[in-house]
């Protein structure tokens, strides 16, 4: 594995030890031993928009866990503004009783993309149907805060920034982080591009996104829920993240778009009267569980039946199918950086609302 540079050593930790630097524990509570004596460490890297809805119930299928340390929820901007997912996701862990958990504040803008080219793809190559923080009428850039409907958080970020947390923890942690990347991969690319030894120093990346051959769902299911949003967003980090070396990669695509939130499942989580319970019939949402699915499947891989393993690419160019993910078998790849990817293909919905249910039912008022 190289060696991190002194240079990005030193702008993680400043005048600190280094040695000690690298040591340092992680920013929450107790850990606890996987069966197999391992620890798993987990960082859940999202577009937390809410309230309510997929991105935010993301955290749900981490929580309480025995065997799982959260080291922290890490921030982007995408289906909304990086501001407004912080305080958003601050509100929820309040509610759920979560306050040992940093949340850490990421990237505000993708790495290229802009609104104002968002624009211009849109009149060459047809209406995206979701255009997240960027949807009709917002602002170039982050704007403040409006009021949130759930109640003002009283809980604050972190200081540090997400991609050098990143960095900072698997470093403390080597070979044993998982980072759940459940929206755009800004931070992660930043990490990336910070640290040469930071995706290697990974355990592995679970992300949603890869939704390949999902053409024909735009027409017959939805358009919005066949599009791939986490990487349209900011192809350029996509890109970024899917050359990196990652010791594994898995995607978790159209696979999720079956896996739906519906008043049945709802019935079950809300058994118990409790703050987590109220919020999830306030805020019910019924759109497929595209984030919590990713989470789950990070910490509990039996909920997978089936996998593909194949090269994967992200488009870069400015055509329709710029940020779509492109997949190869060896002899007909481009060899152009793509790395082998697990795309699941099938999973055990039964197990996924059961552990669902189990989480829920973990976090006490």
């Amino acid at each position: 594995m190289p060696a991190v540079p002194v240079t990005v050593l030193r702008r993680l930790f400043g005048s600190a030890c280094l040695a000690c630097a690298l040591a340092v524990a992680p920013l929450t509570g107790a850990r606890a031993a996987a069966p197999s004596g391992q620890p798993q460490f987990v960082i859940l890297d999202n577009d937390f928009h809410g309230p309510g809805g997929s991105n935010i119930q993301s955290v749900i299928p981490l929580l309480g866990l025995p065997d799982v340390t959260i080291l922290g929820f890490t921030v982007t901007v995408g289906d909304a503004w990086e501001n407004a997912a912080v305080a958003h996701l601050l509100r929820f862990l309040e509610i759920a009783g979560v306050r040992d958990v940093p949340v850490v504040p990421g990237a505000t803008l993708p790495l290229v993309n802009s609104r104002p080219r968002l624009l211009a793809w849109e009149k060459a190559n047809g209406a995206m149907p979701w255009l997240g923080a960027w949807r009709k009428d917002a602002p170039d850039t982050q704007p403040v805060v409006p009021p949130l409907k759930e109640g003002e958080p009283s809980l604050r970020p972190a200081t540090e920034t997400a991609a050098l947390f990143l960095i900072r923890q698997v470093h403390a942690h080597p070979h044993q982080v998982t980072i759940i990347a459940a929206g755009p991969m800004t931070n992660i690319a930043l990490a990336i591009r910070l640290d040469p030894a930071f995706a290697g120093l990974c355990r592995r990346l679970v992300f949603m996104g890869g939704i390949v051959d999902g053409n024909l769902g735009q027409v017959t299911d939805s358009a919005d829920y066949y599009t791939d949003f986490n990487l349209m967003f900011d192809p350029e980090a996509a890109d970024i993240t899917l050359t990196a070396p990652f010791p594994s990669i898995m995607s978790i695509g159209g696979v999720a778009n079956p896996i739906r939130m519906n008043r049945e499942l709802l019935a079950r989580l809300t058994v118990a009267d409790t703050p987590l319970s109220a919020y999830l019939k306030r805020y019910f949402k019924a759109q497929p569980m595209w984030d919590e699915l990713a989470a789950a499947i990070a910490v509990d891989p039996a909920i997978v039946k089936k996998t593909v393993s194949a090269y994967m690419g992200v488009d870069l160019s400015h055509g329709p199918n710029r940020g779509y993910a492109h997949v190869w078998p060896e002899q007909t790849r481009p060899h152009t950086g793509e790395r082998v990817v697990e795309i699941v293909t099938d999973v055990d919905a039964a197990r996924f609302y059961d552990d669902l249910v189990r989480a829920v039912g973990r976090v006490k008022p």
